[in-house]
């Protein structure tokens, strides 16, 4: 599911960085692995407990940002001979270097997921592991879970299987590089069926009612020695890329369900009130919203290139909070079992290297398609998973939400006086003298207060800066 991620571009940022710093020693996040794991990984990448099926005839492929190095997913799409298509999908098996209850396996279950900051990621395995030995890297021989999906014409799952293989990858490849080869024709075919396949299951998820939301990230651009924040617009190629995995876990949910044992990712439906407000929010930025209209088909008319769009999209991610994790054993039936944004049972299974709970529904998704009992580790560490993921995602959220407040007072901080152009998208119900403004250049979302008057939820004013300091505060706007 979506995140707001920033990214830093060029930008030199010596206060920024600094305050970045001091932030993640407030957050208590770790600087260093101890030494204890890093031995252990780097015994580990040497020495992996490798899979006796090699299926490195595959021509997989990877489709990932430019800088990345922590490949957790690879693929490759066919055309089958009946009709549909054959779809094999490699998850990177971390199982294969991290010994259960070993320090690795500790430290993991300390930090739960990888952080995103503004400047650099704090990885939740050793690089030697996350972005060399375990990744699914081009022309090197991996370990993997290896899926096996075979669909009928119309995208939907006649059959689906995983087993663990030796893999190889073949090319890396970018968002904005296969958006253009699709675009312009010249994607070979296993690229090109993409968006085919990416299609077809968009199409399935509106007719069950299921929602992805496009959410732009914000971007942090250097320009001329100055801070810019802009918005990167997903492309289509994002979307059908996220169809892939989201089709995987839906898969892995149904294999626990059948099987009695398992975690899945859960999302209640949204609590009153909170599309109201986007309604509000919605009337605010000038889109038109009529009663009859149901919010997942709005969401799929926005364009997340339009600024207005961009900010109701953002606004859109209140519906994701209350997402958390649901365990079950001994054949019970887990209540809740659905994410209703994906609207049917779904599993966080696809990014092992990157968040801690993938590694356990991959294990029992193993187990289920051999007929074994389920790993007494794996079972042994599900009564804890929803507690370590919550307190990982709430740290995973402050980091989230302090970068911002941090990067958009290094964006402004010589700005403070000034004024812009601003939208009132939400006033405070019980506090009309305060609210939330948007701001189309830079690409900012900030707090205003009012000394008198109370704000016009849907205008357009001019509001002025009255503070932003990295570091030290958030920042603020007042009505001119």
């Amino acid at each position: 599911m979506p995140r707001r991620q920033m990214h830093m571009t060029g930008a030199d940022g010596t206060a920024l960085r600094a305050a970045l710093r001091e932030l993640r020693t407030e957050l208590g996040v770790p600087a260093h692995f101890p030494a204890a794991v890093l031995a252990e990984a780097e015994h580990a990448a040497a020495h992996p407990r490798l899979p006796d099926l090699d299926s490195t005839d595959i021509p997989l492929f990877t489709i990932d940002p430019p800088s990345s190095v922590d490949l957790d997913q690879a693929m490759h799409l066919a055309k089958r001979s009946a009709g549909g298509y054959r779809v094999h999908y490699a998850i990177a098996d971390v199982a294969a270097f991290v010994a259960p209850g070993g320090p690795i396996d500790a430290e993991a279950h300390r930090r739960v997921s990888t952080l995103y900051f503004p400047d650099e990621r704090v990885p939740l395995h050793p690089p030697v592991l996350s972005q060399d030995a375990a990744s699914l890297l081009p022309d090197r021989t991996r370990p993997a879970l290896l899926w096996r999906f075979d669909l009928d014409p119309d995208g939907r799952v006649e059959t689906a299987d995983v087993r663990r293989a030796l893999v190889r990858s073949r090319a890396k490849l970018d968002y904005d590089g296969v958006q253009k080869a699709i675009d312009t024709g010249t994607a070979e075919e296993p690229l090109a069926l993409l968006a085919d396949i990416g299609r077809l299951r968009e199409a399935l998820e509106q007719e069950r009612g299921g929602i992805s939301l496009n959410v732009p990230e914000q971007e942090v651009v250097d320009r001329d020695g100055s801070y810019s924040l802009a918005y990167r617009a997903p492309l289509p190629a994002d979307g059908w890329n996220a169809q892939i995995s989201l089709m995987t876990g839906m898969a892995a949910a149904d294999l626990m369900l059948a099987t009695g044992t398992g975690v899945l990712r859960t999302l209640p439906s949204a609590p009153d009130g909170a599309v109201g407000r986007l309604r509000r929010a919605a009337k605010a930025l000038r889109i038109d919203w009529p009663h009859h209209v149901p919010y997942a088909e709005l969401v799929r008319s926005l364009d997340p290139h339009r600024p207005a769009h961009a900010a109701f999209l953002q606004e859109c991610t209140a519906l994701l909070r209350g997402a958390g994790y649901t365990v079950f054993t001994g054949g019970e039936t887990p209540d809740p079992a659905i994410h209703s944004a994906v609207a049917a049972p779904y599993a966080h299974c696809t990014a092992p290297l990157r968040r801690l709970a993938d590694r356990y529904a991959g294990e029992l998704c193993v187990a289920a398609v051999a007929g074994a009992e389920p790993p007494r580790w794996a079972v042994a560490a599900l009564d804890a998973l929803p507690r370590e993921m919550a307190e990982g995602a709430r740290l995973a959220n402050t980091v989230e939400r302090e970068s911002v407040d941090l990067v958009e007072a290094a964006v402004l901080k010589d700005r403070v006086g000034e004024t812009f152009e601003a939208t009132v998208i939400d006033v405070h119900d019980h506090e009309p003298l305060v609210g939330t403004v948007h701001l189309e250049e830079p690409a900012v979302v900030g707090r205003i207060e009012s000394a008198t008057l109370a704000l016009p939820l849907g205008d357009r004013i001019r509001v002025r800066l009255t503070e932003a300091a990295p570091g030290s505060a958030k920042i603020l706007f007042a009505p001119v």
